[in-house]
């Protein structure tokens, strides 16, 4: 099977380099700003919205992470504090602003990522990452609405059938162009239509289902220790809706992870769902929108980013699901 890659994983040398490169900025405001409370920075790594540099603070390990939207550090924030340690979610010391930029400081935890694990080690961690995701369903959802919630507790639509099928309405300013882009790509957006009129009919009979839903469970936010989840990170995409979708999320991307092929997904998915009472009559429907919604919401980014060998990837795994599940 080819090695296909989740969104945001496939770059350039040139990309690569931009990424990893040394923030003298960044940089200089951790050691401005805690002075000799902090050891030098070490950055850890890179992603499409933020920079993570780890340091000692009196003492401590902790990870500032430094980056465009402030939002999403203050959804980190709110997170850590409904969690309060349910999940691995590591506490968090400070945000704020980092002259032009934003940051925020968590306590550090330590593991391997979830994506660097072989079947062996991925088969022992399964239930772990089961039971932590069912942990999260059951956390408070407080504020009003459905979809991406701001860091004010408030999401922007009035039904979880809303948000899924708003994918295919205005664009998020952060990926502004992707819908000439999807139309003027090899691919084009005749399978994005197909799947997002399929989404279309089904989303009004999914239920409005309203929990904490992390919707990046892959792309190294989630560590693992001791064959365990020991932390969940990065919450500036968590939604407001039915969270089933982060079950989804591990069906859908399941198959780019060739060393996982062994492992029947949605059977242990539907098992758990069993055994915990969550499955129901509609449990299916509901899981099959949001499978499409991911897919659909994948070739969003692709098609933003110019990856079209992933969006063509992305497309016809969309069409999978919209076709049946």
């Amino acid at each position: 099977m080819e090695r296909l890659e989740p969104p945001g994983l496939a770059e350039t040398v040139d990309d690569l380099i931009a990424r990893t490169a040394p923030d003298a900025e960044a940089e200089r405001f951790i050691t401005d700003r805690y002075g000799p409370r902090a050891s030098p920075p070490v950055l850890l790594g890179a992603g499409e919205w933020s920079r993570a540099y780890a340091f000692t603070l009196d003492g401590a390990e902790v990870i500032a992470k430094i980056g465009e939207h402030g939002e999403d550090f203050a959804k980190d924030a709110a997170v850590a504090v409904l969690a309060d340690g349910v999940g691995g979610v590591p506490k968090v010391v400070e945000t704020g602003r980092a002259g032009s930029r934003h940051f925020v400081v968590a306590e550090r935890a330590h593991g391997t990522y979830l994506d660097e694990l072989d079947g062996d080690g991925m088969r022992q961690v399964l239930p772990s990452l089961l039971s932590t995701m069912r942990a999260v369903r059951a956390l408070p959802a407080p504020g009003s609405g459905y979809g991406a919630w701001l860091p004010d507790l408030t999401a922007p639509h009035a039904t979880w059938a809303q948000t899924l099928t708003a994918i295919s309405g205005p664009e998020h300013p952060r990926v502004a162009g992707w819908q000439r882009a999807l139309a003027e790509s090899p691919t084009g957006r005749g399978p994005f239509d197909e799947a997002s009129e399929v989404l279309a009919e089904l989303a009004p009979a999914c239920p409005d289902v309203r929990q904490l839903v992390h919707s990046d469970l892959l792309y190294r936010n989630v560590l693992v220790a001791g064959g365990r989840i020991s932390a969940v990170l990065d919450w500036g995409n968590s939604l407001y809706g039915d969270g089933l979708y982060d079950l989804a999320w591990l069906i859908y991307w399941w198959p780019f992870y060739p060393s996982w092929r062994d492992i029947d997904i949605e059977a242990e998915v539907m098992a758990h769902l069993r055994e915990t009472g969550e499955y129901g009559d509609d449990t299916r429907l509901r899981l099959r929108c949001c499978l499409i919604h991911i897919g659909l919401d994948a070739q969003s980014y692709n098609a933003f980013t110019g990856s079209w060998h992933y969006l063509a990837l992305n497309a016809e795994r969309a069409l999978v699901f919209a076709r049946g599940f």
